[in-house]
């Protein structure tokens, strides 16, 4: 049968629109964004309309999204600039944030020294806002960095509570929206957010492409030297078609947004009540069975199933044509375990196999119907 992909957090289907929109571009604009000649001036207004167009989604001035190769190096990017170049001296983060936060701060504290504090969770992984309250009351020149929301468990951040915080202490905030963006509204003319990461493969858009909000006069330098594309801020050569495809499928994303999160959200909505009914003894980890608390995009289960059986799991799964994501211990011991489940996950379901599904606007409940068979009959 056609495969069943509910691995979307991990990366989605780039839409037919967006494809189309890259493969002109390819085929036409192909001049050098620095040249200055017609070519390269072609290339450079299509850049710079597209960033205009992200811009305006966000309520934010053109200048203040720079393009990146995605998530991971937009997050890089402000970590070590805010250390390097804006004085931060501290770092307030979780326990499980994206690696490409918790490894970058880990870095940043072996290279400069930096006092690094993680907020306390809950049993469910949600922030403890009254502690981060506490923390933020500090000499220490600092930097919170969150993730709206969490690619494993699917729990949202208040971050409009954590904004004004933040802003209340005098400290900057970075948030990873990489799971978010796309699929959620931020108006950061309203929010004060210093800095936000992106990248354009979780929202049907292509690999390899991404942007940070950096808020004006923020201070920061590049990470990547060279020459003074994106305002000085990223050197290299744009990648023109990639842009394109960024800008093409958050145009989409947003305006669609309300079809397709209906849709999603009813997909999730009917999963949770099949695998309840079903496999009445399987767990949701964090808050992603609660269609209220956490993102519409996902659930990660921790599922009733014996030892033996977990290590080829998986496998057994890709053999049916089935693509998820394990979200704790292989029990091998060939996976490490999750870190984000290891802190949020109690010692008696951390036993069980669990597996992330996420959802697109590419799945249906046939889909659901089938991966839970397949769950069924291999437990």
């Amino acid at each position: 049968m056609t495969p069943v992909y509910f691995d979307n957090a991990a990366t989605t289907k780039i839409r037919d629109k967006v494809i189309d929109a890259m493969v002109t571009v390819m085929h036409n604009n192909y001049g050098n964004a620095s040249s200055t000649h017609s070519l390269g001036r072609s290339s450079k207004a299509l850049i710079e309309y597209s960033r205009k167009v992200i811009a305006k989604y966000f309520n934010v001035s053109a200048s203040e999204i720079v393009f990146t190769s995605g998530g991971t190096e937009a997050d890089n990017l402000v970590l070590r600039s805010a250390v390097r170049d804006m004085g931060v001296t501290r770092i307030i983060t979780s326990k499980i944030e994206h690696h490409a936060v918790l490894h970058a701060v880990a870095q940043l504290k072996t290279e400069y020294g930096i006092v690094v504090d993680y907020v306390d969770l809950d049993e469910n992984g949600q922030v403890d806002y009254m502690h981060l309250e506490g923390l933020l009351q500090s000499t220490h020149k600092t930097l919170v960095s969150l993730m709206h929301v969490n690619n494993e468990i699917g729990n949202i951040l208040d971050i409009k509570r954590v904004a004004f915080l933040c802003k209340a202490h005098k400290a900057l905030f970075h948030s990873d929206t990489v799971q978010s963006i796309g699929h959620y509204e931020l108006d950061l003319k309203a929010l004060p957010i210093d800095f936000l990461a992106a990248s354009a493969h979780k929202f049907h858009g292509p690999k390899g492409v991404g942007f940070a909000f950096v808020r004006k006069g923020s201070g920061l330098k590049p990470l990547i030297f060279g020459g003074e594309q994106e305002r000085g801020y990223r050197a290299g050569t744009e990648s023109i078609h990639n842009i394109i495809g960024l800008e093409k499928a958050l145009t989409q994303a947003y305006e669609h947004l309300a079809e397709e999160r209906l849709y999603i959200k009813d997909l999730k909505q009917y999963f949770i009540e099949k695998l309840k009914l079903e496999l009445p003894n399987s767990v949701f980890n964090g808050l992603s069975g609660d269609m209220e608390k956490s993102t519409y995009t996902l659930v990660n289960v921790g599922l009733p199933i014996s030892p033996e059986k977990s290590a080829m799991f998986l496998f057994q799964l890709d053999l049916k044509n089935i693509a998820c994501s394990k979200g704790s211990a292989c029990q091998s011991g060939s996976i490490q375990a999750s870190h984000v489940l290891s802190e949020v996950v109690g010692v008696n379901d951390f036993q069980k196999t669990s597996l992330r599904f996420s959802f697109s606007i590419y799945n249906t409940k046939e889909e659901v119907d089938y991966v839970i068979g397949v769950l069924k009959d291999l437990i």
